[in-house]
């Protein structure tokens, strides 16, 4: 009887024991998902500065300019500007400038892995490579020709953009001197509305409450996206010529649009194009 009794007191205290961790767990969880992301931030954050720290390096070598946008897409006097995302354009716009950002910041940035958002779903398969092969980048996996790449960081020196809100253009900083009319925003986490890849739906390289992942191609990186809708809360991260890099809410944001004329600075019409891009409303003043 006495054997029996204590092996019933085990199973009780085991049976307490399970639910007292399953209890412990489905609180727990939770908190562990919410350090993982804000861990996640922090080591976003950590690479823009990383970014940002060799963009600078780069402009106290080269008179105190920034690298040429490698966001745009034909050659001579017959180009546009590309979606801000771009590492490595289609081909260089003349002799003098360079399609790949690696080009002109290899020298200060080995790592590619700093150029990727560490919250999107599933890094760029080929971004090592492509970061080392520079000018010479062709995925091995589509025809013999030169190949872009579109990350999930938006660039923004030496860039132009049309803001929608204002009526005007939106000119990326050109040199760290600064300069009429230039903005000091250097980057930015992706987020926009319209992408080409994924029309009518909100999209980001941050989570996003109601988000699934829009695949990456042989071409561009993979990212979170939700068709319609309000504009979701999101927190995003942008970095500026002064090194710093801050938190903004995706609702403080204005619209960008990219320019398909770069004679009269028309951008494309809606539904057409890279889509809409949402730059922090500070970078405007």
């Amino acid at each position: 009887m006495k054997s029996r009794w204590l092996k019933g007191i085990s199973l009780i205290e085991l049976m307490v024991t399970v639910s007292v961790i399953s209890i412990l767990m489905s609180i727990l969880l939770p908190a562990f998902g919410q350090v993982r992301r804000q861990a996640r931030r922090l080591l976003g954050m950590n690479n823009q500065r990383e970014v940002t720290h060799g963009v600078i390096l780069f402009a106290m070598d080269n008179d105190e300019r920034y690298p040429e946008s490698v966001a745009t897409i034909g050659s001579s006097w017959y180009w546009n500007w590309q979606e801000p995302m771009m590492l490595t354009g289609y081909r260089a716009r003349s002799p003098r400038l360079h399609r790949a950002m690696s080009s002109y910041l290899r020298g200060y940035i080995e790592d590619a892995g700093i150029m990727y958002c560490p919250n999107a779903p599933r890094e760029y398969k080929y971004l090592q490579q492509a970061w080392d092969a520079g000018e010479e980048w062709d995925n091995p996996e589509t025809a013999p020709v030169l190949d872009p790449v579109s990350g999930t960081y938006c660039f923004y020196w030496n860039y132009r953009g049309y803001i929608e809100q204002e009526q005007d253009v939106f000119n990326g900083p050109k040199s760290s001197t600064g300069g009429p009319g230039q903005s000091d925003l250097l980057m930015s986490c992706y987020f926009g509305y319209d992408h080409h890849r994924s029309r009518g739906a909100y999209a980001s390289c941050e989570d996003f409450a109601g988000a699934c992942v829009t695949e990456g191609t042989l071409l561009s990186s993979s990212y979170w996206s939700r068709q319609g809708g309000p504009k979701p809360e999101v927190k995003l991260h942008a970095a500026y010529t002064d090194g710093h890099v801050e938190t903004y809410s995706g609702k403080d944001t204005v619209t960008m649009r990219v320019i398909w004329n770069v004679e009269t600075d028309e951008p494309y019409f809606a539904g057409v194009g890279p889509g809409n891009f949402y730059l922090p409303r500070k970078a405007l003043y």
